[in-house]
């Protein structure tokens, strides 16, 4: 069964703070821009690892390699050339990277009944935003009826380390998905460097590993904020130990026309907005890229189907959703085991 609480009326939206303490010279932090956002890397690691400054040289290459294949905003990355090219049918050469992702996008595509759909592109755009850039008005349902005859998951194929259309105008956007991908590329490789205790923290996507530099467990905040700003105070605090968290919500990227509010996130049942009282979602799963396309799909479902397929799935899932008496905090079984007894 799922758990309720009712938040009081000051905390209108929310979003998710690092509290792990920095103490302790074992304890090394990085920190860069990529993906249109930052990256933080906080570990701990012995002698016989390298430098930070060849670790984060590293990094940077690594992601600045994602970058260059699943990026819409490059012209010239692996999706962008897949997108624009008009040759239906036919495999187009990606990286096993890309493909991956893909597939993954699929996989959830499937298990979300349609609602984590990468081929949304097109509508995307439309609504301002993507590559396109910002619009101040929302488009006609005429606009709307040419762009969503360009989507659909079923005009998307993988084969190998090829993606195939069936449509030429289709459009792949790997954002709802790209940045967890990005953090499981970076512990990866600091698994590789022999480095058991981190974290990692891409726009808001974490994973976590072992310990901080104080010896005790990573915690994540989700923090209460107020109508004035962030409060600094956390409503949750989780120890998710050796997995990720990705959260979704219409918070900071929206615009406004009428008086009306317009989510970045596109419903691709109605070609719109999503427009329900689902504030934000917090997923936790096994990879980043898992998290990242989950939290998206189960936040298209909104709070009812939402946290019914969560609780089907076992997926460890906490909401905030806005009704008439304030916030309300929603939690599904598997979450619970993540949460620190107050």
């Amino acid at each position: 069964m799922l758990s309720k609480k009712i938040i009081n009326w000051s905390t209108l939206l929310f979003s998710v703070v690092l509290l792990a303490a920095c103490g302790g010279p074992e304890q090394q932090n990085l920190n860069g821009q990529t993906m249109g956002t930052y990256y933080s890397v906080k570990y701990v690691a012995d002698s016989s690892a390298s430098s930070p400054e060849n670790l984060q040289k590293e990094i940077d290459r690594r992601l600045e390699e994602v970058n260059d294949q699943m990026s819409t905003y490059r012209p010239n990355s692996e999706l962008s050339r897949f997108n624009q090219s008009r040759e239906v049918n036919k495999p187009f050469p990606v990286s096993a990277a890309t493909a991956k992702v893909v597939k993954e996008a699929i996989r959830i595509n499937q298990l979300t009944e349609g609602a984590l759909d990468v081929t949304v592109g097109p509508l995307v755009n439309l609504w301002g935003f993507g590559p396109e850039g910002r619009v101040t008005k929302a488009p006609t349902d005429e606009e709307l009826a040419i762009r969503r005859a360009w989507t659909g998951i079923g005009n998307l194929s993988v084969a190998g380390n090829n993606l195939v259309k069936s449509i030429p105008e289709l459009y792949v956007d790997l954002s709802s998905i790209a940045k967890g991908y990005g953090v499981d590329v970076v512990t990866e490789y600091l698994e590789s460097q022999n480095i058991k205790n981190y974290m990692v923290d891409i726009g808001g996507e974490v994973r976590t590993l072992g310990q901080n530099g104080k010896g005790s467990p990573w915690r994540i905040a989700i923090e209460k904020p107020s109508d004035s700003g962030m409060t600094q105070s956390a409503q949750e605090i989780i120890e998710p130990g050796n997995m990720s968290i990705a959260t979704s919500g219409d918070y900071r990227n929206y615009f406004e026309q009428n008086g009306v509010r317009y989510s970045h996130t596109i419903d691709p049942k109605t070609s719109r907005p999503i427009m329900h009282n689902l504030v934000s979602i917090t997923v936790i799963a096994s990879t980043c890229m898992s998290a990242d396309g989950f939290s998206t799909g189960l936040d298209v479902l909104g709070p009812e189907k939402g946290m019914e397929l969560a609780e089907k799935l076992n997926i460890p899932v906490f909401m905030i959703v806005k009704t008439k008496e304030g916030f309300e905090e929603r939690s599904s079984t598997a979450f619970k085991a993540y949460l620190q007894k107050k």
